[in-house]
C-alpha cells in the first residue's frame, strides 16, 4: 500500500501547474476545463492560494500541495496510476473548501462539474443580503 501511494503521489507531481485567470463573481469556483483519458483539467477564478488535495473513498490523504497563482489557479493532473474507483478532488483557501468526486475506470476519468460539498469558513458566510460597514 506504501508503495502504491508513492507511485499515486510521483504521478501526480509530473504533471502540469501554471496560472490562470478565468471570469467569474467574487467567490471562487472550481471549474472544470476537460478529461482527456486519465488527465483531468480545472481552473479556479479569483485564488491566488489554495491547498489542493487528493482523497481516497475511505478518507486517506493520497496527495497534497500548496498551489498559487498571480489571477487564478490552472492545475492538470494525470491519473494514470491511480487504480479504478472513486477519489475526491478537495481545494481549500481561506474563505471556503469544496470537494469534487472524481470516477477513475480503465480507460478514463471523470471529475465531477459540480461540487460534492461546498463549506465556508466561520466569519465568511455568503449572504449578499447583508451589509458590511
Amino acid at each position: 500500500m506504501k508503495n502504491l501511494k508513492l507511485s499515486l503521489v510521483g504521478a501526480v507531481l509530473f504533471t502540469g501547474f501554471s496560472a490562470f485567470a478565468i471570469g467569474g463573481n467574487e467567490d471562487f469556483n472550481l471549474h472544470v476545463l476537460k478529461t482527456n483519458g486519465k488527465l483531468i483539467t480545472f481552473a479556479l477564478n479569483q485564488v491566488k492560494k489554495a491547498n489542493v488535495s487528493i482523497y481516497d473513498k475511505d478518507g486517506s490523504l493520497i496527495y497534497s500541495e500548496y498551489a498559487s497563482g498571480k489571477e487564478g489557479i490552472l492545475r492538470t493532473f494525470n491519473l494514470e496510476e491511480f487504480p479504478e474507483g472513486t477519489y475526491y478532488l478537495e481545494v481549500e483557501d481561506n474563505v471556503k473548501k469544496v470537494r469534487h468526486e472524481i470516477i477513475i475506470t480503465d480507460d478514463a476519468s471523470v471529475l465531477s462539474r459540480k461540487a460534492v460539498s461546498s463549506v465556508y469558513k466561520a466569519g465568511f458566510a455568503k449572504d449578499s443580503s447583508v451589509a458590511v460597514r
